[in-house]
């Protein structure tokens, strides 16, 4: 079949045509555009009156190519323009994995077009401009492989089925898919999720693959309302484990000798079983009890100790500083916690756990007060030194809330009434004010949540400039690194649990004053508010509160990993303190969103008959006081072939592993470095499956160029392309220190859909016209996909916007904002109109579903095309080129191509 040499073409692996071809040469190798390391530019040229187009067999153009000029030469013109003809038996159609012949919705023929900006180096233009898509190659992006489609594919297919997760596993539905789990001897792939189902058997070709052997935990990931809740065992209802390593019973433990011993697949050792829970095996060497026993027949239990501990506890810390007071916010403020207070007290009604609640206020000293119910009114205690705190009492400093409720509200009421007593425009540090809620939870012995609302300047630290070309600095650990101070306070809450939440408000940037060490590393979180004046704010704030307090948690987490022997956990990589052990992890707090990613590497080759056994064991205490024990366990084959490895990956497990490896080595390494090392780790990877895996071989690197993608890594360029370029490791200059740093501590705790979700956004359109459809669609994430005349809603975790069409209808305009005039729609951040009309009703439900399954609250922001606004969805448009300079999709995707035939020569 004839590949042409202006279309994509699809082959048994996922096949895309090079636009045009070049001719090998030994002068230098063309400029990349910003944001492409030197070291990966392009090893084909045109040599002096020698330029291939499509086959090797092509005439030669006579307009050679001068050496370092980038686009198209300059004979070759898109069919109709008197240019080169494309030959009539060219065609734009494509196999799947199956060999289905399929053709894309639009196959038109490719303009090129002539470079015009300038090359690296060049500034992003002041002026804002409205979304546009194209290709410094000419290339067509609609006919790139599409992360849309793929997503799309996958939940036809496993619509209305459920996926048996056995042992050994197959490669599981995405994240994104809407489907139902079944447990049946493996762990679900919502707790446990791997970026390859097939590990190569040999170290070696686990190296030459440069596919990342590693896995994505969530453990305690938020399950379908039709899967069965994971199982409760007593503890002494359980089979014990593997004495010699600790492992917990699981599926994977063979039984010998008639149920007398099993062999356990982390140590490769045997363990007697005592006679008091001896149990025959069957014909398939399986105890006759597996299927009453939740350890034997299923991939992940639960085991309750007996031994409880206290009851969570919820803290809070107010800031009355003078600043406070003449900002306005504190009165918000108390309101909002008068609230917070009444709802967590209705619900405490019908759930006996027995929640204890405190209260203490800031400004450059600390008062605390007693709430105890056998006082006549509540007492405050002043503490005026900070330097070296302790506590002048202990008693009704923590009181159930059932005893405390009108009191703590009463004092919540007086404070916006306080008077500062001094002038004195120092304030203590936030160190001093999370040291003292520590210290009230260590005193009483219970876990819990500190909330801290501060509205006092930020003191700034000189040693972490704000500009933004630090971020090209080969030093950029004073700026990610936390400080020896921060890191000891933090493993202080990991020991006692206590997780702490920062609520910053009208702060401006401070250069690289960043206070959200703390609250990263002890599981909980940062948020900012400009002004508690908007309704908009006020009803974030409201969001956020509720779900923090309302979120299940749980707290003095150890998460221990085994493995078979034949492997070793090689890193972990999250929120978290790292320890000596990567396969030892303890933090403060959890929740059902909180992510780790584990790597793994090779300590001797694995046995394709026993395969590879991992599990992960996660001992806590929840709210309540129960101590209990999580066992995931996974099952996986391994084999010789890397073929098998390539086709049971999936690219946003990968995306994911790289994301949370990456992030969390900003802090030891120049951005350049990292950026530069993902791409040769991809370039790597897909050479190597053209090499190895490929129908294509290397021969035929002269011949028609295509780029050879694994089938179920189609989506992997788009994916780090949008890593590479992310504000984290990218910055833009319309991005403060302070975003960049609340946004890898975000990501870094976020599970793989969500993940996916930030670096690939998804865009729906909700009308088109007058077309207002009952199924949202869901568009690519590029500006050729935004019709002048429609309405479209982009998500990602960190932002939600909505765009507006200058060719929208009156209709669309009227059913939804309740104003058929363009430009009377407010621009920013609103509140969305509550009307009784089909689109206006779809558009908020459609909203709240989305904000229910994200992690963060975000407010709505409306662009209309033109504004000066409009880099806010720029930033989500991710196929195109980025406001902060980053290429293309296509751009990207056509130096992965060139580098990884490079690699074949």
């Amino acid at each position: 079949m004839d590949i042409p040499a202006s279309s994509p073409t699809y082959g048994q692996e996922g096949l895309w045509g090079c636009y045009y071809g070049w001719a090998p040469s030994a002068t230098p190798p063309l400029n990349s555009p910003a944001g492409f390391p030197n070291t990966f530019q392009t090893p084909y040229q045109c040599q002096m009156n020698t330029c291939q187009v499509g086959p090797a067999s092509s005439n030669p153009l006579s307009h050679p190519q001068p050496v370092g000029q980038t686009g198209p030469p300059p004979g070759l013109q898109p069919a109709g323009t008197g240019g080169l003809q494309r030959p009539n038996h060219w065609n734009t159609s494509y196999q799947d994995q199956n060999g289905g012949l399929f053709r894309p919705a639009a196959a038109a023929d490719v303009a090129y077009k002539a470079q015009s900006s300038s090359e690296k180096g060049a500034q992003p233009e002041t002026k804002p401009t409205s979304p546009s898509s194209e290709s410094r190659y000419g290339l067509d992006p609609q006919l790139l492989p599409s992360a849309v489609q793929v997503m799309q594919e996958d939940q036809t297919e496993w619509e209305g089925k459920a996926f048996a997760s056995e042992a050994p596993s197959n490669l599981p539905p995405l994240s994104t898919t809407d489907c139902i789990i079944e447990d049946k001897g493996n762990a679900s792939p919502r707790f446990i999720r791997c970026t390859t189902y097939t590990f190569p058997s040999e170290a070696q070709s686990a190296q030459h693959s440069h596919l990342p052997l590693g896995a994505i935990l969530t453990p305690l990931a938020q399950q379908h309302k039709a899967e069965c809740p994971v199982p409760v065992c007593e503890e002494g209802g359980c089979l014990r484990g593997c004495v010699e390593c600790g492992a917990y019973m699981c599926r994977s433990m063979a039984w010998q000798d008639c149920g007398q011993r099993f062999h356990c697949p982390f140590c490769g050792k045997h363990n007697e079983v005592p006679w008091q829970v001896y149990q025959p095996t069957d014909a398939l060497s399986r105890r006759v009890d597996a299927e009453k026993r939740p350890e034997l027949s299923l991939g992940s239990y639960e085991i309750l100790e007996q031994n409880k501990d206290e009851t969570a506890s919820l803290l809070l810390a107010v800031d009355v500083s003078d600043t406070s007071l003449r900002a306005g916010q504190l009165e918000s403020i108390c309101q909002q916690l008068h609230t917070l207070v009444d709802t967590v007290y209705r619900e405490e009604g019908t759930d006996q756990c027995g929640l204890r609640v405190g209260l203490l206020t800031y400004d450059h000293r600390i008062h605390l007060y007693n709430l105890s119910a056998s006082l006549s009114r509540p007492h405050m205690l002043v503490v005026t030194d900070t330097d070296e705190l302790e506590l002048p009492l202990t008693e009704g400093l923590l009181v159930p809330l059932s005893e405390c409720k009108h009191i703590i509200q009463s004092v919540l009421q007086q404070i916006p009434l306080f008077t500062s007593e001094s002038q004195d425009s120092t304030y203590i540090p936030q160190d001093a004010v999370v040291s003292t809620g520590l210290q009230i939870l260590q005193a009483v012995g219970c876990p819990g949540k500190l909330l801290v609302f501060h509205s006092s300047p930020l003191s700034e630290i000189p040693s972490r400039p704000a500009s933004s070309g630090f971020f090209s600095s080969t030093k950029p650990k004073s700026l990610f690194q936390p400080s020896d101070s921060a890191v000891s306070l933090a493993k202080a809450c990991v020991s006692q649990g206590c997780s702490v939440h920062l609520f910053l408000f009208a702060q401006q940037d401070v250069g690289g004053a960043w206070p959200g060490d703390i609250p990263h590393l002890t599981g909980g979180g940062l948020f900012y508010y400009n002004s508690l004046l908007s309704k908009v704010e006020k009803e974030r704030l409201h969001c956020d509160l509720t779900r923090i307090v309302e979120t299940f948690t749980v707290y003095k987490a150890q998460l221990r990993v085994f493995t078979s022997k034949e492997l070793s956990v090689s890193g972990c990589y999250g929120s978290f303190i790292p320890s000596g052990c990567p396969g030892l992890v303890a933090m403060a707090a959890l929740d059902w969103h909180t992510t780790l990613a584990l790597e793994f590497t090779h300590s001797r080759p694995l046995s394709e008959g026993r395969g590879v056994a991992i599990q992960v064991v996660l001992s806590y205490t929840n709210p309540h006081g129960e101590k209990r024990t999580r066992v995931h366990s996974l099952s996986l084959r391994c084999s010789a072939s890397l073929l098998d490895c390539f086709r049971n990956s999936q690219a946003e497990t990968v995306l994911t592993f790289y994301c949370k490896k990456m992030y969390c080595a900003v802090v030891e390494r120049p951005l350049q470095c990292l950026r530069e090392e993902l791409q040769a780790e991809v370039t790597e990877l897909l050479a190597c499956y053209r090499k190895n895996c490929s129908s294509v071989s290397s021969g035929q690197v002269n011949g028609p160029h295509r780029l050879v993608l694994p089938a179920f890594l189609k989506a992997l360029p788009v994916y780090v392309n949008s890593l590479r370029k992310s504000e984290v490791v990218l910055p833009g200059v319309r991005s403060s220190v302070h975003q960049r740093l609340l946004l890898r501590s975000r990501i870094l705790s976020m599970d793989t859909k969500n993940t996916v979700t930030h670096f690939y956004p998804q865009v729906f359109a909700l009308c088109v016209g007058d077309e207002h459809p009952c199924v949202v669609e869901a568009v690519r994430c590029s500006a050729s996909g935004l019709d002048p005349c429609g309405l479209y809603l982009a998500y990602c975790p960190s932002a939600l916007v909505l765009w507006v069409g200058q060719g929208v209808s009156r209709r669309a305009l009227m059913e939804l904002f309740g104003n058929s005039c363009f430009s009377a729609v407010t621009s920013g951040e609103i509140k969305l109109l509550i009307l009784d009309t089909p689109l206006s009703v779809h558009v908020r439900t459609l909203i709240d579903t989305l904000q229910a399954n994200s992690p963060f609250t975000v407010s709505l922001k409306v662009v209309r095309q033109g504004d000066s606004c409009e880099d806010t969805i720029q930033r989500l448009l991710i196929e195109d080129k980025s406001p902060n300079g980053g290429a293309s999709y296509a751009d990207f995707l056509y130096h992965l191509h060139i580098n990884s035939l490079r690699l074949l020569v």
